[in-house]
């Protein structure tokens, strides 16, 4: 039988011929460097491959080497704190093996195999072992206890024999009846979801610290958004506070295809920020860099999405809160572009291949908040966030209406609003959320009886101080009245006290559920106390003083002791000048 040989090259897909009895999806090595290869395409004794590495300087004829395995990830302990790049070798490894420049071809384990681990056992000999079970714990971080778990795909056992003690990840912890040994970790291939018991409903908000999000257009724990926008207006930024506020047990952030400039900024940042939820411990102790700049072969961008939701869906499955952003979904597609142009495949809109919309879907459903294998006290849940860079900022372009079709959430970038300075730039009125009622009963228990209302009568206001602008853009604002112009005021004074919110104070970075309904309580109470004035004829100049107003647009700015004492006094404050308003003009 001959063996298999490499028949044609273009860009990263390589033809191999005598490939017959290879598998869809399985892994191989290309070439006399062994680049790394995935099938994609079978036709005959054909194999149509995509390479995750630069395939130049590879010639027709050279050999292909099978592995019979799919494209996996290691899952066990010493995944955080770490930098992959696009199929899980680590950077800093990549690094000490090759320099600064990777070498093609190079292999490094995603796990160290050096480190030793104190291994706790949960389980005792004869307790059975169900497949995704927890067996026991590691301190994987100051901030993080591993779940040691037994592999999805395994079949329920008795314990033979369990150990405790300290021991690397590829040493035998665990033997069973029927002959299983159980590590502190396993494979599991990344286009196959991990299976869990039971979906749950999207009832509780994921509290992300930015108040045009959480008050206005608030994601669930388990649910998707869509960060579409031009160049230039945060999505970057957006997405990197997120990975910074956002209450979760553990975060991934995915830069696929994003500028290496970008990505240098969050690989030297990221070790240095503090966690705002673990005293002492830094935020890279729970969170887990997979990074594939524009730089690195397009194929591997496709493989960064699903091995990012793969790692996601396994600290899920340990009863942990996960947040994945992806940075941007746009790249992935083009990716996906490319290589079915080289398929010769039938392109659709603007080239992107047809089945777009459903890798698209297919990815975003593996996000959900679930009851694991392992129990029901281990409710764990996987949030996505993906930014989108339509170009030119053309929300009609395919990827950003496939990823609509889809998410539960979109939170809209506007170029006029960052050139103006305003952020995070989310367009308070083409941004929406499919969340907010199935999660309405958590907010009236948990932070306000009235807080629905209170969002109610905000937007409302939002959207009539829209309709003000266009007229006094058109005629002035001569043409409005005393009730339309102190509309227009609190409008303002919501979009800058409000919805503004700079990532770079101390204390506005983010800020707590409770604060942002106590501000937005006084909002509205200035709104009630000038509309009670007017009708009692006190005079519009009376109602909107810069100087009232602009102590409402830094309570923000106060740490949440000093804020309730200072909000107290803004109330006095709005109640005094107002006062008459009490008793009508004789």
């Amino acid at each position: 039988m001959e063996k298999p040989i490499i028949s044609r090259i273009s860009g990263a897909l390589v033809v191999a011929k005598n490939m017959r009895g290879a598998r869809m999806n399985e892994i191989v090595r290309v070439g006399k460097e062994g680049l790394v290869g995935e099938v994609i395409r079978l036709q005959g004794d054909l194999a149509y491959i995509q390479v995750y590495e630069d395939t130049s300087g590879l010639f027709v004829g050279e050999p292909i080497e099978r592995t019979g395995e799919s494209l996996t990830v290691e899952l066990g302990p010493g995944l955080l704190y770490t930098a992959f790049d696009g199929v899980q070798r680590p950077l800093q490894v990549l690094r000490d093996k090759a320099g600064d420049f990777i070498t093609r071809g190079i292999v490094a384990s995603a796990l160290p195999r050096e480190k030793k681990w104190d291994f706790e056992p949960v389980l005792k000999k004869g307790d059975i072992v169900e497949p995704g079970a927890i067996i026991g714990e590691v301190q994987e971080t100051k901030s993080i206890r591993h779940k040691i778990l037994a592999p999805p795909n395994i079949k329920p056992s008795k314990i033979k024999e369990i150990k405790k003690g300290t021991f690397t990840v590829e040493d035998t912890i665990c033997i069973l009846e029927d002959g299983t040994e159980l590590k502190l970790y396993h494979k599991w291939p990344v286009r196959v979801p991990r299976p869990f018991k039971k979906r749950l409903g999207p009832e509780k908000p994921l509290i992300t610290g930015q108040r045009v999000l959480d008050f206005f257009f608030p994601i669930a724990l388990g649910g998707n958004a869509a960060i579409p926008g031009g160049f230039g207006t945060g999505k970057t930024v957006t997405e990197q506070t997120l990975a910074k506020c956002s209450l979760v047990d553990i975060v991934i952030y995915i830069g696929c295809g994003e500028r290496g400039n970008e990505m240098t900024e969050v690989l030297v940042e990221f070790p240095h920020l503090d966690d705002p939820f673990h005293e002492g411990a830094p935020l890279m102790d729970r969170t887990i860099l997979v990074v594939n700049t524009s730089n690195m072969p397009v194929a591997a961008r496709e493989a960064s999405i699903y091995v990012g939701i793969t790692l996601a869906e396994y600290y899920r499955d340990m009863g942990y809160n996960v947040l994945l952003l992806a940075d941007s979904t746009s790249r992935w597609a083009e990716a996906l572009r490319e290589i079915s142009s080289r398929l010769e495949e039938m392109p659709g809109e603007e080239g992107y291949p047809p089945y777009l919309a459903a890798k698209l879907a297919a990815f975003y459903e593996r996000t959900g908040r679930v009851i694991p294998l392992a129990g029901e006290k281990y409710e764990g849940s996987v949030t996505a966030v993906g930014a989108v860079s339509p170009p030119g900022g053309d929300f009609s372009e395919p990827v950003t209406q496939s990823t609509l079709r889809v998410v539960g959430a979109l939170w809209a970038l506007d170029t006029a609003l960052a050139y103006r300075r305003h952020y995070p730039a989310i367009n308070w009125l083409r941004s929406y959320t499919l969340y907010f009622e199935l999660m309405e009963k958590w907010f009236k228990e948990n932070v306000a009886e009235d807080y629905p209302e209170l969002r109610r009568k905000a937007r409302e206001i939002l959207q009539k101080n829209a309709e003000l602008e266009e007229i006094v853009q058109l005629v002035g604002p001569d043409a409005l009245d005393d009730h339309e112009r102190l509309l227009l005021e609190v409008g303002r004074l919501i979009r800058d006290g409000f919805l503004q919110q700079s990532a770079f104070d101390p204390v506005d970075y983010s800020c707590p559920i409770e604060k942002q309904y106590e501000m937005m309580k006084v909002i509205i109470k200035y709104l009630d106390m000038g509309e009670k004035a007017l009708k009692n004829e006190i005079e519009i100049e009376n109602i909107i003083k810069p100087e009232l107003i602009d102590r409402i647009i830094r309570l923000k700015e106060k740490p949440l002791d000093e804020f309730r004492k200072e909000k107290e006094e803004v109330e006095k404050e709005i109640e005094k000048i107002l006062k008459p308003a009490e008793e009508p003009v004789g």
